[in-house]
């Protein structure tokens, strides 16, 4: 399972780059501590639509629509996906050519209910791993863990009332995911999926997910839009 760090985002070059057919690009936007929801939302859009009139060598925005769940795309752009997440004045958008993917962001918020919240929602064992981690361990575990399941979910296309328990994953001795140990039936073979997990900046913890084969990542720091 791949791994980014903050370091690997390098600033956005002087010219937006090539989106190669076996490429795909990441782009964190921070916003500042001050910006609203409102605020983070309108930047977001605000990027997507620059770089999808990039992507898509079009002289402007595409028209973006909704999916049965809720997933974004753009039906002038048949050949590129793209997903897009955020959390407090974060924002991460991921696109590729063809290959349909999943980003989530999450902000470790220290008021979660870690162990609550892996017995509702996380398959038995994922809760109960997460149960065996020294305390100090727990909320980035738990953190990391939905970002990964989100990602596949988002990557399916679908919402949370799929399940989170549908998508499970097996955790190393520090909590950190090693791949998928159990999988909805429709949701493909577990050997079939991609996942890379993120830490785009302090405090933050995202994963990146798709089904397909390995695909280079290159990931920019997008200025304030």
């Amino acid at each position: 399972m791949h791994r980014m760090a903050v370091d690997d985002f390098i600033s956005t070059p002087a010219a937006l780059p090539r989106l190669g057919d076996e490429e795909i690009h990441l782009w964190r936007l921070a916003l500042g501590e001050s910006a609203n929801f409102r605020d983070v939302s309108s930047a977001a859009r605000c990027l997507l639509d620059h770089l999808l009139a990039h992507y898509g060598g079009l002289a402007s925005a595409p028209e973006i629509e909704r999916g049965e769940h809720g997933k974004p795309f753009a039906p002038s752009l048949p050949g590129i996906d793209f997903n897009l997440s955020h959390a407090r004045d974060h924002v991460l958008i991921a696109v590729a050519r063809a290959q349909p993917l999943g980003v989530d962001i999450e902000h470790i918020d220290r008021k979660t209910d870690v162990d609550g919240l892996a017995r509702r929602f996380f398959a038995a064992s994922e809760a109960e791993a997460l149960r065996g981690l020294p305390e100090a361990q727990r909320l980035e575990a738990f953190v990391r863990l939905w970002t990964c399941k989100e990602a596949v979910l988002k990557a399916l296309g679908e919402g949370l009332a799929f399940g989170l328990d549908r998508v499970a994953f097996a955790l190393d001795g520090a909590g950190v995911p090693t791949g998928l140990s159990a999988l909805a039936a429709e949701a493909g073979d577990s050997d079939a999926w991609q996942l890379a997990l993120l830490e785009p900046a302090p405090g933050f913890l995202g994963a990146l997910a798709w089904r397909g084969g390995r695909r280079a990542i290159r990931a920019f720091v997008a200025a304030d839009a």
